[in-house]
């Protein structure tokens, strides 16, 4: 077991924790990323990306974060491969982390960068065809199935906001929900209720998703009425799980305020916590967007706005990092 100091400590990869730490490594920060469970984050189990700045074809999603992270490395970042389990906010900068591994991670400014993780139904085929005709993001990947049939799985806010988005590539949008309403805002409802291009099937669940994830992806989901128990197929290139997302946050819980979805509170327009040096980035905080690029766009304001929080500490003798207003209370 060791000790890992630095001035800026970053949970979690992805997106927002690599470009947390080139900006931070480029400021002299000496950043340590602790990548966790899945470096890289989501865009690890993502195949293509089309939507990514700089990138005039399609680019792998796995290759992505691993230039990303070679970038981060090649500036100065010390990337750690351990698991987060403990944090310690309480007492403020400098904050403390406990790995797996047992070794403690002392930083006088934190970048939360966990992330959040689709929700799956755990139906048959769905993890073997995912990035081949399932996905659980529109944004993302809808442009592949343009003029191509679409379903949506829910019911919600978000499931009706994909639909919705949808339409602008598909004339062919199903919704495909387990019950006989929806859960999604009445104004949203409306819209799509009333949309030529989408249709709703109600009380139905997806049994399996099939197809051949080797040769054409997805063909059709097993579907099964949720009534009388009734099977049917429902042919489509492809289906967009909209169930919703599970913030990484429970090592936040009681230390750090967080909406009624657990995903992190931060100060409109910024990364900042409750906690003065402590700042939120990428999905952890970002149920709205959640695209890698505005991720990456929060990674870089937080290492900014750690720059900053770090200018305006000062080191005593016995090398604590102390707000000037707590040192002259002291």
């Amino acid at each position: 077991m060791a000790t890992h100091r630095t001035k800026l400590l970053i949970i979690g990869s992805g997106p927002a924790g690599y470009s947390a730490a080139i900006y931070g490594a480029r400021a002299m920060m000496e950043p340590i990323v602790v990548q966790g469970l899945q470096p890289g984050g989501q865009l690890t189990i993502t195949t293509d990306v089309e939507n990514y700045p700089g990138f005039r074809d399609v680019v792998q999603g796995p290759w992505l974060m691993e230039e990303m992270q070679a970038q981060a490395e090649h500036v100065g970042t010390r990337m750690m491969w351990d698991t987060i389990v403990e944090v310690d906010l309480a007492g403020g900068s400098p904050f403390r982390a406990v790995g797996d591994s047992g070794d403690e991670y002392i930083g006088d400014a934190l970048v939360i960068a966990t992330g959040a993780q689709a929700k799956w139904l755990g139906a048959p085929g769905e993890q073997e065809l995912g990035g081949k005709g399932v996905s659980a993001c529109a944004t993302c990947d809808g442009f592949f199935y343009r003029g191509k049939t679409v379903a949506v799985i829910g019911g919600g806010n978000t499931a009706v906001e994909e639909a919705l988005y949808l339409t602008n590539h598909s004339d062919n949008v199903t919704l495909v929900h387990r019950r006989d309403s929806l859960r999604a805002e009445k104004i949203l409802q409306e819209r799509l209720l009333n949309h030529p291009k989408i249709s709703v099937l109600w009380n139905k669940a997806v049994e399996s998703f099939a197809g051949d994830p080797l040769a054409g992806g997805l063909t059709h989901l097993n579907l099964r009425d949720t009534v009388d128990g009734s099977a049917s197929e429902l042919k489509v290139d492809g289906a967009f799980v909209a169930i919703g997302h599970s913030p990484a946050t429970e090592l936040f819980k009681g230390k750090l305020p967080m909406d009624e979805g657990g995903y992190l509170l931060v100060e409109p327009g910024t990364p900042k916590t409750e906690v003065p040096g402590v700042f939120a980035a990428g999905d952890v905080t970002d149920h709205v967007y959640r695209q890698a690029v505005t991720a990456a766009g929060m990674g870089c304001m937080a290492a900014l706005d750690a720059e900053r929080f770090l200018a305006n500490l000062e080191i005593d003798t016995d090398g604590h990092a102390h707000a000037p207003e707590q040192v002259a209370a002291e």
